[in-house]
């Protein structure tokens, strides 16, 4: 084993243990719940502002108020 200063040994571990702390922090801010469902929602809203998908979602709106209407007469 080599002779090493034990202060130089301390303050490795000193900067180890504070790089862990970095990545356990940064690990727990990407795995909270409130941050990944407010990320989804973002994503969510972005994808349905798309004049696209917009214009699909209307589309589907009237098909749906059509066949509802149709099948209240035909009773």
């Amino acid at each position: 084993m080599a002779d090493r200063d034990p202060e130089e040994i301390k303050k490795e571990i000193d900067q180890a243990r504070t790089q862990l702390a970095s990545t356990v922090d940064l690990l727990a801010e990407r795995a909270n719940p409130q941050r990944i469902a407010d990320d989804a929602k973002a994503k969510a809203l972005a994808f349905v502002q798309k004049p696209a998908v917009t214009i699909s979602l209307a589309g589907l709106g009237l098909l749906t108020v059509a066949l509802v209407i149709r099948r209240i007469r035909n009773r």
